[in-house]
């Protein structure tokens, strides 16, 4: 992929992963980052002079449409969509746990949120030479971690979104990544003991945008790697490696 002279919008992109793809990308692109909390926005756009920000809370349906109409009055070159925004719950399941309630406002920003999201911008890809749908799903989409149990479901179903819709596109100008981060040092991952045993953001972008680059459309980053390749040598493998299970 080429990665200059685009038109670039990052959900999440305020913070995080979603802030170091920003960074990388913000010198030699036009890039848009969107989230709900206006204040990081702002820190945002101070350490990345250039950077177009836009509140929405990709959950809402009026304010997608708001983005929607926005690009298309401002940005309808848009060529690149990274659907990085995520939510999750630490929690054991059980039979207190409320799992339905937590799960379904995982899957809403984690995957209705990017479905939705996805077409209503795919007009807008189309019509580029060459145009890319980046969903960042998580080393969980192929295995689930016990710690997040409903969020690794979210993350597995995008991941399964990800891979039909890579087909369903496979004839146009767009293509369709996926990057699949470990756990990560992030406000985001704190609770999970990020900022001790998680890889860095910065190293994270910088590891998507070398596959990137070179249309590597699944992208393992850091510990992620041996769970990817676990997960296809055997997906009990995988599970007993990721929960460090015997």
């Amino acid at each position: 992929m080429k990665t200059t002279g685009r038109t670039i919008l990052i959900t999440g992109g305020a913070s995080g992963i979603g802030f170091e793809i920003a960074r990388l990308l913000s010198t030699e692109n036009k890039v848009i980052i969107v989230g709900r909390n206006m204040q990081k926005l702002q820190r945002a756009a101070a350490e990345l002079p250039g950077v177009v920000t836009v509140q929405v809370d990709i959950t809402k349906e009026d304010d997608v449409n708001r983005l929607v109409d926005e690009v298309n009055s401002r940005y309808s070159d848009l060529s690149v969509l990274v659907n990085n925004a995520g939510f999750a719950h630490a929690y054991t399941l059980g039979e207190n746990a409320d799992a339905r309630t937590k799960a379904i406002a995982e899957f809403e920003t984690n995957y209705f949120s990017p479905l939705r999201l996805t077409e209503k911008l795919l007009p807008f890809l189309k019509k580029q030479a060459e145009a890319a749908i980046v969903n960042v799903t998580s080393a969980v989409a192929l295995t689930p971690w016990v710690a997040v149990p409903t969020y690794s479901d979210s993350k597995a179903a995008l991941h399964s979104y990800t891979q039909v819709l890579r087909h369903e596109l496979r004839d146009t100008g767009v293509k369709v990544f996926e990057l699949m981060p470990p756990l990560v040092d992030t406000p985001f991952a704190a609770e999970l003991g990020g900022q001790a045993n998680g890889m860095s953001a910065a190293d994270v972008a910088a590891g998507f945008l070398k596959a990137f680059k070179e249309d590597l459309f699944e992208i393992p980053v850091g510990g992620a790697v041996d769970l990817y390749n676990g997960f296809f040598a055997g997906t009990k493998g995988a599970f007993n490696a990721l929960n460090r299970l015997g």
